[in-house]
């Protein structure tokens, strides 16, 4: 088996600094998305046994910081020139710069980056992942045996039992992990600022994985296109999974890149290693990197069969990994993966069926079996065909579908709501799962998904031509695979609400996957065209995909640009947190405020705080037999039982008459969610609240 040629762009100065600078940007990328697997772990059994202290943890984040530099300091890297490694720097510390300066305040668990904050504040100041309530401050275990009195919140789940319950965050750990050491280092201001660190260095792995791929001095723009797609920008303002995700699954697939295109040479077997490590172990930061992890499995089945030993190594190292992020889930997260097995069992399926499917053509080709002639010949058109097929299909979804799920779900709740407001025909089993591609075209225009999608279409051909031909699959086809699956898995079923731009989320591996699809059609239409005709065409061709590429998308993310949402709001939480008594437990007694504020005084507050289920606040009468009886026994316990508000002090003029008092009334800027077209402005979010105490009440706090 012959190695396949280099091609022009493989062919670059190597002198000892530009090998030194290609070596050191791969290691800060390698390094980075290990240190985020390993800390995860650590997490797992730190705070998975109520040990997450700073003084034990920051001292061994600097121990693993160092370890997994080294780690990754072994894997063979390529020369980069120098102006190349200094484009890419420059892109990914603007970026970082950008996105901190513009960073959002998303402090109440609203959304996913505010679940994620109190996650962070919970377990840095409780030391542990769940944590146990202390039942003496609300007034005896008895408490929650009131009808319609929970610990409850969304995002956060009452566990444990009647005499020891707790609060389990939602998500996996990964995240809260890694945000809870911002936290320590400056508060939630603190943890704000490392989304935009760790989507930097997700920007420059995207950057190094492109010029891996074969386009290296092509890659700053690669690194900038995605730095100006919104919905990264987005992400990376807040404290989501995405940021530490991009930099695992970046990481996963540009170690990939170097296993297979290194062969059997120095270095291999650690970097098909950690290319499994870091796929698998992105579920430790988000559930769905199970879906990338199980897309693994026809990559290494192709290479296994042209007789590679690579793969052995990657998919030791993504069952390792995936395995124990699965058992820190099934431990320290049952309870989300119960929320999600509609989506989980699907997926787990899928790969149960892409395993049994790849043992079976293994086996089907060592006892000699393989293409007909007929058919070998004709499979590159027919993939090549099949892509821009598919990619038609997708696209024409909303003229012969509507995708719908339960009008029972929550979320067709949420939606209606939305379409009602919106002017729109009320159907909240509507998921628009129809229109995905529509939502690309938002951020990056029509002409990027052509060009994109042309490319890929080629790419796969080629790759298919090289297999037919006995030739070594070139070694951009891992990551090539790994994205395509994930795109149409995505495109079909995005598996969110689709509000946005709340739902671009789901678009983190889509939109740079055809922003990096653009410049290597670029990279390719020049290096091309230059040996057939005048430069100057060569040059202009490359400028017209690029300029497809780029200028749509900062146009859509101009109106963006300085956008800081929902500032304000982290100052509004701590002057509410002062007004909280020492003796004070707050119970949440009306939708919004039951909603929003449990978790944030028991975690960033440091209170005892209680909520109300939603059939208890459809019943006045029963709602106030409960509140009056939770008030009796927090005063038992020596408390002094604090009702809350935040839709409006109605319910508090029924239940505490007399006693109430507006704790906030300010007004941040949030984002749009609209249903059937992209936002291009912030609007207003009040925030108030308003606090009472039951008649009778003797202790004043």
């Amino acid at each position: 088996m012959t190695r396949p040629p280099q091609t022009a762009d493989e062919d670059l100065p190597t002198s000892g600094l530009e090998r030194s600078v290609g070596r050191w940007l791969q290691t800060l990328v390698l390094g980075a998305a290990t240190w985020i697997v390993v800390m995860s772990l650590l997490a797992v059994v730190l705070a998975g046994l109520g040990l997450w202290f700073p003084w034990l943890v920051l001292p061994l984040s600097v121990l693993a910081a160092a370890g997994c530099g080294w780690w990754a300091d072994g894997i063979p890297a390529r020369a980069l020139p120098v102006w190349t490694a200094a484009l890419l720097l420059v892109v990914a510390a603007g970026a970082g710069i950008w996105t901190s300066a513009t960073h959002s305040e998303q402090v109440l668990p609203r959304r996913d980056s505010g679940s994620y904050l109190q996650t962070a504040i919970s377990m840095a100041q409780a030391h542990e992942r769940v944590v146990p309530a202390d039942l003496e401050r609300f007034g005896g275990e008895d408490l929650l045996d009131i009808d319609g009195i929970t610990l409850d919140s969304p995002a956060f789940y009452e566990v444990g039992t009647r005499e020891g319950p707790a609060v389990q965050p939602q998500f996996v750990i990964g995240p809260g992990a890694v945000w809870s050491l911002g936290v320590w280092a400056g508060g939630p201001a603190g943890a704000m600022l490392l989304p935009a660190l760790f989507s930097a260095l997700g920007i420059l792995g995207i950057g190094l994985l492109t010029a891996r791929i074969g386009a290296p001095r092509w890659s700053p723009l690669a690194s900038l296109g995605v730095a100006l797609l919104f919905p990264v920008l987005h992400t990376a303002r807040s404290t989501y999974s995405e940021p530490l995700a991009t930099v695992t699954l970046g990481g996963g697939l540009l170690a990939l890149v170097v296993a297979a295109r290194q062969g059997r040479g120095g270095g291999v077997g650690r970097a098909a290693l950690l290319a499994g490590i870091l796929v698998g172990g992105t579920a430790f930061v988000r559930i769905d990197g199970l879906r990338e992890t199980i897309l693994l499995l026809p990559v290494a089945a192709l290479a296994l069969a042209q007789g590679q030993r690579w793969p052995r190594a990657t998919l030791l190292g993504a069952g390792v990994s995936t395995l124990l992020a699965g058992l820190a889930a099934l431990w320290l997260s049952n309870q989300y993966l119960a929320t999600i097995a509609a989506s989980l069992v699907p997926l787990l399926a899928l790969g149960v069926l892409l395993a049994l499917v790849t043992v079976g053509l293994l086996w089907w080709q060592r006892r000699g079996g393989a293409l007909p002639p007929r058919l070998s010949r004709v499979l590159p058109d027919v993939v090549g065909a099949g892509v821009v097929v598919t990619g038609l299909f997708l696209a024409s979804r909303p003229l012969w579908q509507t995708v719908r799920q339960s009008p029972d779900d929550p979320g067709s709740r949420v939606v209606a709501g939305l379409q009602l407001r919106q002017g729109l025909t009320v159907d909240g089993g509507r998921t628009y799962a129809e229109q995905t591609v529509a939502w690309l075209s938002w951020w990056v225009g029509v002409p990027a998904l052509v060009v994109a999608l042309t490319a890929l279409a080629w790419a796969l051909r080629q790759a298919a031509a090289r297999w037919t031909a006995g030739v070594l699959l070139p070694a951009w086809t891992g990551p090539l695979l790994v994205a395509s699956g994930s795109t149409v898995l995505t495109l079909w079923r995005p598996g969110i609400t689709p509000d946005h731009p709340w739902a671009e989320r789901r678009l983190l591996i889509v939109l740079p996957f055809v922003v990096v699809l653009c410049v290597a059609a670029a990279a390719y239409a020049v290096r091309h065209l230059a040996r057939r005709a005048p430069v100057a065409l060569a040059a202009a061709a490359g400028v017209a995909v690029i300029g497809a590429t780029l200028v749509p998308t900062a146009a859509a993310t101009w109106p963006h640009r300085a956008e800081r949402v929902e500032l304000g709001e982290l100052d509004a939480v701590e002057a509410l947190c002062r007004q909280l008594g020492e003796d004070d437990v707050v119970l949440g007694v009306d939708s919004r405020a039951a909603n929003e504020w449990p978790q944030v005084v028991r975690g960033q507050c440091g209170r005892p705080a209680l909520s109300t289920t939603s059939a208890l606040r459809k019943d006045e009468a029963a709602l106030a037999e409960a509140v009056t009886a939770v008030a009796a026994r927090v005063e038992e316990g020596g408390g002094r039982l604090l009702l809350l508000a935040a839709d409006s002090p109605d319910v508090l003029e029924k239940l505490a008459p007399g006693s109430v008092r507006p704790a906030l009334d300010v007004s941040v800027l949030e984002d749009q969610r609209l249903l059937e077209r992209r936002p291009d402005h912030l609007v207003t979010l009040p925030l108030r609240v308003w606090v009472g105490v039951v008649p009778g009440a003797s202790r004043q706090g």
